[in-house]
Order: C-alpha cells, then structure tokens, then sequence
C-alpha cells in the first residue's frame, strides 16, 4: 500500500505538476511577458469577458427555470425532458457552432426560410453556441440539488398563506444559493476556456482561448500560448475553490421529504412552455447539422442522400472514428481503475500521502483542457510518446479524472468503515475486500466512471488538439478540418457520427446497469 501510494503521488507530479510548472516559467522571460500589452491581447480579454458573462447569466437563469419546471410542476414526461436537455453534452464543441451556421448563417436553412437579413457571427453567435455547451453542466448542477429540497417549509408557508412568488424568493433561492454560485462560477469558467465555438462563428471576434489556438498550433509561438494559458488557469481555479467550499456544506442539506405536486393549470402550462421551449432551443442545431449530414448539396439542396457517409470514411472519417474509439476505451479502463485506486486510498486509508492525494486528484479540475494541452506539449516534446496515442492516453486521463474520482470518493465513503478491520481480523487481504465486496457494491458508480471518461474523450478538442498527429487525430478534431474544406456535409456527418457513439454507449451502459438490477432481484 505504501507503494501504491508512492506511485500514484510521482504520477501526479510528472503528469500534472511538472508540465503546468514548466509551462508557466516562461513568464520569467520578460519578453513573454510583454504579450500581456499587445492591444490583441487586450481585446481578447475583453471579449472573452463579455461573452463569458452574458453567456453565464443566460445559461444559469434558464438551468434554474428547467430546474423549477422538473422539480415544481406537474407536467408529464419529466425524464424525458431531464434526457433531452443534456443531449448537448454528447457532441463537441465545434458542433454547436457548426450547427448555428448550418441554421442560423447567411445561408442557413432558417435564414433562408425568413429571408432573414441578420448575422450570428461575433457576439451573438459565441454567447448562442456557448449557451448550448454550457447549460447542461448548469442545469445538472442546480437539478441535481433542486429535486432533494425539503418540502416541510413550503407546507408551513401555505398553512401561514405566504404566496408562491414570496416562497420563491425567500426560501427557493436561499436553498439554492451556493449551487448558484457553484453553477455561475462553472459555467463562466467553461465558456472562457472554449475555443471550439467561437473558432466557428465568432468571425473577427477573437477570445482568448482562439488567440492561444492561433498562436500556439498555427504559428508554433508557444510563449505566446503559455501567457494566455496563465491568464486562462485563473477563473478555472476561482472555480474550483468555489466549487470545493459550496459541495462540502451542501451535502448536508439533503433531505428524504418530497413535494406533492397537485395539477394547477396555470403553472403547469408555464412548465410545459418553457420545457419546449428551452429543448428546442437545444435541440434544433443538433437536428440541422443531422439533416445537413444527409443533404445533396447544403445549402442549395436538401434532398436526402447517404453519399455523404461514403465521402466522409474516404476523407478519413472512420480510421479517425476507430482513433477516438480507442483512446476512449484506453482511457476509461485505465481512468476508471485509477481514479477507483486514489479513491479508496483517500476514502479508506487514511494517512498523510492520502490527503495530497486527494488534493491532486481535485486540483486537475482547476486546469483547462487548453491549458493542460499546451503545458504536455512542452513537457513531452522529444520524448518517446510524443507524437503518439500515448500522450493522447495520458493527457485525457489526467483532463477527466477529478469527477470521476469524486464519484468513487462518495460512493467508497457511504460503505461500511470497518470492513478492512474485520478482513483483517479473519485474514481477508485488501484486495479480497475490494474485489469481492467494495466493487460490487458501488458497481452502479463504476459503470457512471466509466461512461464519463468514455463521453468526454469522444467529444474533447482542447487538450489533443496540440498533441495529436495525422496519424492518431481523433474524430472530433476532423470536424474543422472538413469544414475548412467546405466539405460541410461531411463534417457534419462526423459530428452525427460522435453523438451516435455516445448515445450507443449510454444506453449500454444503462441496459448492464438494468440487468444486474434485475439478477439481484432475482437472486434475493
């Protein structure tokens, strides 16, 4: 166990510590530090200020109202409406700003359906596309807190005739007030970390995250990308700090007593507006750049075709599509046993080296994928897995594995403490335990690890855009690639491609999670 323990620790030194310290100490050179003052610099800034802000005031405003429509009205087929408004997470984020050209653009199909005159690309485009990536993370974050609330001060608020606006306010939001801000920071520190949205729609508007893209894999100025990164690394950290002190008080507040939702037909037909509403929103640019997949000639004819497909495995779509398949395989299986040995260590163990542990399983959360991306690209540069589906591995392992291990974390924690001491006392190892009692137990959380790990690599572009090569690119990357050829309908048959992927993986991993439910039922 001790070295288990020494291991894990130098993992997180070498792929963590080591490359985002070598990174960084190039702001030591004076002239790296002089990009600081370059008025491109200093509009970028701005620019990814603005964007991150409004786009944080929308997506939080409409997680909570989709929150209060699941959670406080009566409208039938809730799930389903829960399943449909994460959809978006599933495809990259290139995708979303593809499929707002594909609809909203000078030729887009709903443009040329109004004759509309308008233009999405700057502003209105970033803040759209980056809405569509960023809600389901809020919506999940505030949903997720929402539907545990204790009903028993809404029952004593009608009994003294307090009305519903007034419950709203003054007991709704103060419940929910930390995970605001949790879903507030989060979603702010997403949006001005992503450069696959406004690289697609933002025109002569440039974020930050595009100038680090621009400079660091168009023109090869790393010092350029290494002071950006540093200026990205900050509202990532604000938010994982923020993240940290609001989850540890939180968890407290959960209690087991549910609303009685009667049928009210005001509220319910608000509910049931803004439920179609908002998934529509999310779901139209997922359906056109579906149907542009499938179209002859975008946007001259939309006659249904699967030539498309032909055109798209010819320009490498499927030798790309296996890559993605198996990094993410790769990274699931070994992300799923990593992130499961730290947690039972910090969670069972106990001890000195558990605790920084843990601190640097968390601590990755404060590192975006850009940044991350770059600081490995220094770091490993001449070294054997440089150039190679090792670093590609590697570096989404280390991007993906913070929730993943919280997850194990929690579940480990509910489970019995003195398991080890009584193994112990009748000669059953470590290993026994885990194996024969602690994996089945928490199977359900290890079958969501794996899924996490698996979702995210298929549609990440940050990290692997400055590692991967002709050779091992994987699919989501291809994206720009056959756009910038005007191949738009292949492209957008890859992002297809990517969200049929992640669907098929969730539903087998929920079809395993059902049967063994059903064996254990039997069995009992």
């Amino acid at each position: 166990m001790g070295l288990l323990k020494i291991a894990l620790l130098l993992f997180f030194l070498l792929a963590v510590v080591l490359p985002l310290v070598g990174m960084f100490s190039r702001l030591a050179d004076p002239q790296v530090r002089e990009v600081f003052g370059t008025p491109a610099f200093a509009s970028a800034c701005v620019n990814s200020l603005v964007v991150a802000a409004i786009t944080t005031v929308v997506s939080v405003l409409a997680a909570l109202l989709m929150s209060w429509v699941l959670c406080r009205t009566a409208i039938q087929g809730k799930s389903v409406f829960a399943v449909l408004l994460t959809v978006p997470m599933l495809v990259p984020s290139l995708a979303h700003g593809m499929s707002l050209v594909y609809l909203l653009g000078s030729n887009g199909i709903l443009t040329n359906l109004l004759h509309g005159s308008w233009s999405i690309y700057g502003f209105p485009g970033i803040v759209m596309g980056s809405f569509l990536y960023s809600f389901p993370p809020a919506f999940l974050m505030i949903y997720d807190v929402m539907r545990y609330e204790d009903a028993t001060p809404y029952q004593a608020a009608d009994v003294l005739g307090i009305p519903k606006p007034s419950q709203f306010a003054h007991i709704t939001l103060p419940f929910l007030r930390k995970p605001l801000i949790s879903a507030a920071f989060a979603t702010f520190a997403l949006v001005i970390t992503d450069y696959g949205v406004p690289l697609m729609v933002g025109g002569k508007v440039t974020t930050l995250p595009v100038l680090m893209y621009q400079n660091a894999v168009g023109l090869l100025d790393f010092d350029t990308g290494a002071a950006i990164g540093f200026v990205l690394l900050i509202p990532a950290v604000i938010d994982f700090l923020v993240d940290v002190l609001a989850r540890d008080r939180a968890s407290a507040r959960y209690v087991s007593r549910g609303f009685d939702l009667k049928p009210n037909a005001v509220r319910d037909a608000v509910g049931y507006v803004a439920a179609v509403i908002v998934t529509l929103a999310l779901l139209a640019p997922i359906a056109t750049f579906c149907m542009v997949s499938f179209a002859t000639k975008y946007p001259l004819d939309l006659t249904p075709t699967l030539a498309n497909i032909g055109r798209a495995f010819t320009m490498g779509a499927g030798s790309y599509w296996v890559n993605s398949l198996f990094i993410a395989f790769v990274v699931s299986i070994l992300g799923t046993i990593l992130a499961y040995l730290v947690a039972y260590i910090t969670a069972r163990v106990g001890g000195v080296s558990a605790r920084l542990l843990h601190l640097a399983s968390v601590t990755t959360l404060a590192v975006p994928g850009i940044v991350l991306g770059l600081s490995f690209a220094l770091a490993f540069k001449g070294s054997l897995i440089y150039g190679t589906f090792a670093i590609l591995i590697l570096v989404n392992l280390v991007h993906f594995i913070a929730s993943p291990y919280l997850m194990a974390y929690n579940s480990l924690s509910k489970v019995n403490k003195n398991l080890e001491a009584v193994g112990q006392t009748l000669g059953v190892g470590r290993a026994r335990i885990v194996l024969d009692v602690l994996v089945p137990a928490t199977a359900d959380t290890i079958a969501e690890m794996f899924s996490f790990f698996f979702v995210n690599c298929m549609v990440t572009i940050s990290a692997v855009s400055f590692l991967s090569t002709t050779l091992d690119m994987p699919l989501a990357l291809l994206v720009t690639d056959l756009d910038a050829q005007r191949l738009v309908e292949c492209s957008a048959f890859v992002s297809v491609l990517i969200l049929v992927t992640n669907v098929i993986e969730k539903v087998v991993v929920a079809a395993i999670r059902r049967y063994r439910h059903t064996q254990q039922s039997v069995s009992r």
